[in-house]
């Protein structure tokens, strides 16, 4: 009988922390959650990438632009805010730097550079729908 409490015991201890560990579980966003203290925000829109013939341009926080750096624009969040944007076709996804303004074109909400398209399987495709998340 002895043998039965405790196992029984057992078992229950393990479900408990089963349970706590799963509770306690949520979906990655990497990066240690974006940096910084605020909110998790999230938008949904379409995004579009640099061309080429952008590279060594300056962006408008004053970094040149490189095709080879996951760094994207964005209208109003500061330079060096961490968004991870995600290709809602295909749930690829990438952790990009604000370091830009744009883009310009109604309806989109980023502008990614090559290497961050690239990341989210959107090179070829021009413009793809996008979520992005960032704090604020």
């Amino acid at each position: 009988m002895k043998q039965h409490t405790l196992f029984i015991k057992r078992i229950t201890y393990t479900l408990i922390v089963a349970m706590l560990i799963t509770a306690c579980h949520r979906k990655t966003i990497s990066t240690s959650e974006l940096s910084g203290t605020g909110a998790l925000h999230t938008e949904t829109g379409l995004a579009s990438y640099y061309s080429d013939n952008m590279n060594g341009h300056a962006t408008a926080s004053g970094e040149s632009y490189s095709s080879s750096k996951k760094t994207a624009a964005h209208k109003k969040l500061p330079f060096g805010t961490l968004v991870k944007v995600t290709n809602t076709a295909n749930n690829k996804s990438v952790i990009v730097r604000i370091n830009d303004r744009g883009p310009f074109v109604a309806g989109r909400i980023i502008d990614l550079s090559k290497a961050a398209a690239n990341a989210i399987g959107m090179v070829g495709m021009g413009i793809v729908k996008v979520t992005i998340i960032y704090r604020r």
